[in-house]
């Protein structure tokens, strides 16, 4: 399979994103006089395990942040300001969809969500935005650099290229 171009791949959100075990849930907004609240997770969501840590990433437009992987850590991440791109590219060779990348718009107003991702998918993001954009990630653990593995964006181990965005 040769690269994906980002300015082809459809960012359309679905419930069942078809990767094995990541998810797309929308979260509420409440509207309130002087702005909205953003629910991003609680401790009864059906993919919560563990508080470790949350963490914000600022994402500046045209920048990108790609590709990590972590063997035990799963992320949660929503985008609460700006608007983000994320893709994934599922590594895990016991997996049905192996091989498979798949991308996900985050952000307001039409794509707050929850996008949680289970250790051994690979991941990267970029800012959709013309202002800053800031992806929140709530992890079930406390950051260990040990456990996780980077590429550059233009890593050929990631059938993807991020050069039809900007």
């Amino acid at each position: 399979m040769g690269p994906i171009d980002a300015g082809h791949v459809n960012t359309v959100q679905v419930e069942k994103p078809g990767m094995e075990g990541v998810r797309a849930d929308l979260l509420p907004v409440i509207e309130s006089a002087g702005g909205p609240v953003l629910r991003m997770l609680r401790a009864d969501n059906p993919h919560f395990t563990a508080f470790g840590e949350i963490y914000f990433s600022l994402v500046n437009p045209g920048a990108v942040k790609a590709w990590k992987k972590h063997r035990i850590q799963e992320q949660n991440f929503a985008c609460p300001c700006g608007l983000i791109l994320l893709v994934a590219y599922d590594e895990r060779r016991s997996s049905s969809t192996f091989g498979k990348l798949a991308s996900f718009t985050l952000g307001l107003p039409d794509n707050y969500r929850l996008l949680h991702i289970p250790p051994g998918i690979r991941y990267g993001f970029t800012a959709l935005s013309d202002c800053p954009a800031v992806l929140a990630n709530c992890a079930n653990m406390v950051h260990n650099p040990d456990e996780a593995e980077n590429l550059p964006p233009d890593s050929p181990l990631v059938p993807y290229s991020w050069s039809g965005i900007f």
